[in-house]
């Protein structure tokens, strides 16, 4: 007998995750205009805090400094946080500018080669 959850989709949730606080207005086709706070961020997905009205596997658009429009969809949710899945990965030099225009305090950035 197998044991847990049987993931549909490659689990990306163990990508590594930077701390954010970055407020957003999603689209969502249903809502319309959706705020959300990101509170942390891979090149995977996202996680926000606060209640949102949506359901797992609802789509919304967001707007993110140096990458533009991207769509997320919602994989799972608590009381007052939600995660994300980005419909692509963002490239790694987009995702690297992203994180130093999201995250001023250097100590908190992640750490590259010399």
């Amino acid at each position: 007998m197998v044991s847990g959850a049987q993931l549909t989709v490659t689990d990306l949730r163990r990508s590594t995750r930077h701390p954010v606080d970055h407020k957003v207005i999603g689209e969502h086709r249903r809502l319309g205009d959706v705020h959300m706070h990101i509170v942390n961020l891979s090149a995977h997905g996202f996680m926000v805090s606060g209640e949102l009205d949506l359901e797992r596997g609802e789509r919304v658009i967001i707007r993110l400094p140096v990458v533009g429009r991207i769509e997320a969809h919602m994989i799972w949710s608590t009381d007052d946080r939600s995660g994300f899945q980005f419909e692509r990965i963002i490239r790694l030099d987009d995702f690297m500018r992203l994180i130093d225009t999201l995250q001023p305090n250097p100590r908190l950035r992640p750490r590259r080669p010399s």
